[in-house]
């Protein structure tokens, strides 16, 4: 697979999954832009390191929830690439909870990130990839989006919704050469799940039928497969890595 002369945008791209994404396309030729927001230094360091691949990379700030930050973002990366060939939207934030405590500010803001940020980031590349009639879009939602969890009311609901986003979308631009489709994470190894005890993490890989949480790059190497001129006939689907955990 080659995605040289293509630029991909990644949301959420300074670390963890995205980070592994980001690297990923570099590797087979993809210019990038990376999006982030939260620390510089963590930004600038997946700039350095994406760039050691020998591909152009923009970092862009920018809080996707933010619908007129995430146009005015999507104009400057068209701009300064020449255009956007792939769309993939990770970014996403937790804020755990039994719904009994759950505050209406937690509910929001996962809400606002993880499935507005989305809506976001595809409506203002929406024209573009229908006057180019080419492109990929790959969405990042959760296997507890198709399962539930409990004290994550929140984060499966933005998940869900996020999967139900992914089909509509698809629907909508199969028409026009624009692949749309999810992909849906088990337990992977992050820095968001490295906070977890050691009890914890052994509770998880043990209810796992593969007895192991997975990488980044088991996500990341799903994404690029649905990047590529190989899945040019796949779309509105949501593909689980998760080591047969929800089955």
């Amino acid at each position: 697979m080659s995605f040289e002369n293509k630029t991909a945008v990644v949301t959420g791209a300074s670390q963890g999954i995205g980070l592994a994404v980001a690297r990923k396309l570099a590797s087979q030729g993809a210019n990038i832009a990376i999006i982030y927001v939260g620390n510089q230094e963590t930004g600038e360091n997946a700039k350095k390191e994406i760039e050691q691949l020998g591909v152009k990379v923009g970092l862009y700030y920018c809080d996707v929830s933010d619908f007129e930050a995430s146009k005015a973002c999507v104009d400057q990366i068209i701009e300064e690439f020449g255009g956007i060939d792939i769309l993939v939207n990770n970014a996403g934030i937790v804020r755990d909870k039994l719904a009994l405590k759950m505050t209406e500010a937690d509910f929001d803001a996962v809400i606002n990130v993880n499935l507005k940020g989305t809506f976001n980031m595809i409506k203002h590349t929406y024209t573009h990839f229908m006057k180019k009639r080419a492109g990929r879009i790959v969405n990042v939602s959760s296997i507890v989006g198709l399962t539930g969890n409990a004290g994550q009311a929140n984060y499966s609901a933005s998940k869900a919704g996020v999967v139900g986003i992914t089909k509509s979308i698809a629907k909508e631009l199969a028409a026009r050469g624009v692949t749309v489709n999810a992909v849906a994470p088990g337990f992977i190894m992050t820095d968001m799940t490295s906070s977890l005890s050691e009890k914890v993490r052994e509770q998880f890989e043990n209810s796992i039928p593969m007895r192991k949480g997975g990488k980044p790059e088991d996500v990341a190497n799903v994404i690029s497969f649905l990047c590529s001129d190989d899945a040019s006939y796949i779309t509105g689907e949501v593909i689980r890595v998760d080591g047969g955990l929800a089955m």
